[in-house]
């Protein structure tokens, strides 16, 4: 469904992807991992092309996204939920999740009602204000705001960074009812292990700015864990 090939990123005179190869087939769920710094971040902004690349691929169903511009990408049904979560402080709840909607290819203007079987949170918070919900509250929302516009590809950053052990229990079921039984095709950035191999079928590791390592969650060894992922 996806794939970037030789893709090339700079910041200033630092190489920060290095030929980056990656596909991500339809239907399955890919968590992408390595150590801090080796420029995963930089890959999915690359690959929603709030950064431009140097060079190299990145294709989208039949489709090429390397120029294009992010709202298009985002048309094109790829729904994106950043590091840190970057929701609307303040705007509403439900002014966020219309904020998805604009994006949708069919123009819908309702916000679909499965957001709210997913985060039943949501619905009894639509006028509270972003930056009033709690962190956890925060990711759903911005999850919700990624799916209100009915991506094929929904790809998270760090989905469970600084939330509380039950939101990360509850964002595992979100992800595994949305892959399984809804078949929807995700790419994650993730380091908590225990979380990767509840949710992934499959898996890539990053170092310095390259793949270094991928298949599927099974072989996740770890000898492959000792070598590309301790600290």
């Amino acid at each position: 469904m996806l794939e970037v090939a030789k893709l090339n990123q700079f910041y200033g005179e630092s190489h920060t992807l290095w030929d980056m190869d990656l596909e991500i087939p339809e239907g399955s769920c890919t968590c992408l991992m390595g150590r801090n710094g080796v420029g995963k971040t930089t890959l999915l902004k690359t690959v929603m092309g709030i950064l431009k690349s140097q060079s190299g691929k990145i294709s989208f169903g039949k489709g090429e996204l390397t120029k294009s511009a992010p709202e298009s990408r985002a048309r094109a049904g790829i729904g994106y939920v950043p590091q840190g979560r970057d929701i609307f402080s303040q705007l509403t709840v439900e002014e966020n999740l219309r904020v998805g909607l604009a994006a949708r290819p069919d123009g819908k203007k309702e916000i679909p009602e499965r957001i709210f079987k997913l985060f039943p949170v949501l619905k009894s918070m639509m006028r509270r204000r972003g930056g009033d919900l709690s962190g956890g509250q925060q990711q759903q929302l911005a999850m919700g705001r990624a799916l209100a516009l009915d991506p094929k590809l929904l790809i998270l950053d760090e989905p469970t960074e600084g939330i509380q052990p039950n939101i990360v229990s509850h964002i595992a079921e979100v992800l595994l009812e949305l892959n399984r039984s809804e078949k929807l095709t995700i790419l994650l950035v993730e380091q908590k292990l225990p979380f990767v191999r509840k949710v992934a079928d499959r898996f890539a590791i990053m170092d310095r700015g390259r793949r270094v390592a991928a298949g599927e969650i099974g072989e996740l060894t770890g000898d492959v864990v000792s070598k590309y992922l301790t600290v």
